[in-house]
C-alpha cells in the first residue's frame, strides 16, 4: 500500500488519520504541492490522478483517489475499528457530516482556489484571507449547530468512537488556525478536537509529524 501525500494536503491529513486508527502501514511518497509550480501537474502524477489532486492510494493494482472513498474503500476492505456506523442511519449521518466539511468547506479554500484569487484575480492578501475566513465561518457556525443540537454526537462527531467525520474535522480546523479564524464559538467542535487529539492516530497524522514537512 502507498499512500502520495503532501504534509500540508487536509485531504491527505485525513486519509493518514483513517490508516492510523486502523493501524494499517503504508509507504508514503511525497508531492509537493507548490514547488516548481507543483509537482501534481508534472507528467508522472498526471498518470496517477488527472484532477492532479492528493491524495491518491495504490494497493494491489488498483488506484484510489479522492478522500472520502479511499477512507470507504478502507473500511469495506478492512472493517475492524469501523468508521462508518453498523446502521443505515448512522452510516447516512456521518456521511452528511463529513460532506459538510469536504465538500462545502474546503473546495472553497483549497490551494488551487486561494491561488487563483491571488494569481488571476490579483486580490490582495487581506482580501483573500477574508474570503478564506468567510467560507470557514459559515460552514462552521453550521456544523457547531448541527453537533450541538442532535443527540448522536457523543465524545465524537457521532458517538464515543472516532469516524470518518472526525477525520474530516481535525484537518479542517488545522486549516483554520493557519489563516487565524476565530474558533472560539464552537464548542462542541472544540470539545471534540480535544477529545481527538488524545488518540495517537490524530497525532501521528499531523502535518508537522510528517517527514516532508518544512
Amino acid at each position: 500500500m502507498k499512500l502520495h501525500t503532501y504534509y500540508r494536503s487536509s485531504a491527505s491529513y485525513r486519509v493518514r488519520i483513517a490508516l492510523g486508527l486502523k493501524q494499517l502501514n503504508a509507504e508514503q511518497a511525497y508531492t509537493h504541492l507548490t514547488r516548481n509550480g507543483g509537482e501534481q501537474f508534472g507528467a508522472g502524477f498526471d498518470a496517477l490522478n488527472p484532477q492532479h489532486l492528493l491524495p491518491v492510494l495504490e494497493e494491489d493494482g488498483l488506484t484510489l483517489n479522492q478522500s472520502l472513498a479511499i477512507i470507504e474503500y478502507l473500511d469495506e476492505t478492512r472493517p475492524a475499528s469501523p468508521l462508518l456506523p453498523a446502521d443505515a442511519a448512522g452510516r447516512e449521518r456521518v456521511r452528511a457530516l463529513s460532506q459538510a466539511i469536504a465538500c462545502e468547506i474546503h473546495p472553497l479554500n483549497n490551494l488551487r482556489v486561494l491561488k487563483y484569487l491571488s494569481e488571476t484575480l490579483k486580490v490582495t492578501p487581506e482580501q483573500k484571507n477574508a474570503w478564506y475566513r468567510h467560507w470557514v465561518k459559515l460552514g462552521l457556525d453550521a456544523l457547531e449547530a448541527t453537533l450541538a443540537r442532535d443527540a448522536e454526537t457523543g465524545r465524537f462527531c457521532h458517538g464515543d468512537m472516532p469516524t470518518m467525520a472526525d477525520c474530516c474535522l481535525i484537518p479542517q480546523l488545522y486549516n483554520a488556525r493557519r489563516f487565524e479564524c476565530d474558533l472560539s464559538g464552537y464548542p462542541t467542535i472544540l470539545r471534540i478536537e480535544e477529545a481527538c487529539a488524545g488518540l495517537p492516530a490524530f497525532a501521528a497524522a499531523r502535518p508537522e509529524a510528517q517527514p516532508d514537512a518544512e
